[in-house]
């Protein structure tokens, strides 16, 4: 069953929640792992009529199992960057058009035409990481921004750096999304400064360099580009909407996704905005996998519909995630 139409057009609360609700029993229906989680916890589908009583599944399955809707073939999977030792997320995708279509509304929703903007990636090109969904959607941005300067730079600051002070006279604003540690790496052998520049992080320091918390990295990347902000993309594996923030650490989420908190304690309690707990996630992109997410990460909701993101939760891998689904 084929969503798009519907979700790419939601207007109001109402919307969103037909919505949702139409989604969840599809996938009760047909994805076989959150079926079984959501029978494992007890609860009864016919009761939900809302989205915050939608059971959130733990986003460890991932790591375990595909979860897919049905039999519908995966036209690409995409897959975590891991660390050592660990288990890679794994996200098949069954049309890649949504992923798309889900990315570019998303980036135009806050910044406007891709078409305005020279694109420059600091991570690793498709041809060297063809598993990532982060590099995927900056190839996209690149394709769609129609822009010769566009790119992936990071085996080449020089070249960046160049460019971007050779096109301070350009009406094309300049963006340049990358990884922590490219963009530390970056700002500290050339820096450069223009009213249309966007610095925006994707996190990931990759064991290239000691952690910094958002706060402090912004604060050092802002000195030294000479910037008032520093921008971020709030994305994962699991995902096929991106969150966004323009500064302060402040995330907002195009109409079709939507972030609740619950308590770090209770994987079932959802918690009041401006309290801090762990991150549910609902992404109605994700239709033919699961829509529905509890991640790992740290963070507050607000009034307005924007989230904080403030680390990782350690221990959520145990705690109310050790449902065995065979």
């Amino acid at each position: 069953m084929d969503f798009s139409n519907r979700l790419f057009n939601i207007h109001d609360e109402r919307m969103f929640n037909e919505t949702t609700l139409d989604i969840f029993r599809f996938q009760y229906e047909q994805n076989r792992i959150y079926r079984h989680y959501v029978d494992a916890v007890g609860t009864d589908p016919a009761a939900i009529v809302h989205f915050s009583q939608v059971p959130f599944l733990p986003i460890l399955f991932f790591k375990t199992a595909s979860v897919v809707c049905g039999k519908i073939p995966a036209v690409k999977t995409f897959m975590s960057s891991g660390t050592t030792g660990t288990e890679r997320s794994n996200h098949a995708v069954a049309n890649l058009d949504i992923y798309r279509k889900s990315l570019h509304l998303g980036f135009e929703k806050f910044y406007g035409s891709l078409a305005e903007y020279d694109i420059f990636g600091l991570m690793p090109s498709p041809a060297e990481n063809p598993d990532s969904s982060l590099i995927f959607m900056v190839d996209e941005w690149i394709t769609r921004s129609c822009s010769e300067l566009s790119g992936f730079f990071l085996n080449d600051y020089k070249m960046l750096a160049d460019i971007l002070q050779n096109k301070k006279s350009s009406r094309r604003k300049s963006l340049v999304i990358g990884l922590s540690y490219a963009l530390l790496d970056f700002s500290e052998h050339f820096q450069t400064s223009s009213a249309d520049l966007i610095i925006m992080e994707t996190g990931g320091m990759k064991g290239k360099r000691k952690e910094m918390i958002r706060e402090e990295l912004h604060g050092h990347l802002a000195k030294k580009f000479n910037l008032p902000v520093i921008h971020s993309e709030y994305g994962m594996t699991e995902l096929l909407s991106q969150a966004f923030s323009k500064g302060k650490g402040k995330f907002h989420a195009p109409g079709w996704m939507k972030v609740l908190a619950r308590d770090s304690n209770d994987p079932f309690l959802l918690i009041p905005h401006e309290k801090t707990g762990c991150l549910n996630i609902i992404d109605l992109a994700n239709f033919n996998s699961c829509s529905f997410i509890a991640t790992e990460d740290l963070g507050k909701t607000f009034e307005d519909g924007s989230f904080e993101m403030l680390g990782r939760f350690d221990s959520s891998a145990v705690r109310g995630c050790n449902l065995m689904i065979d």
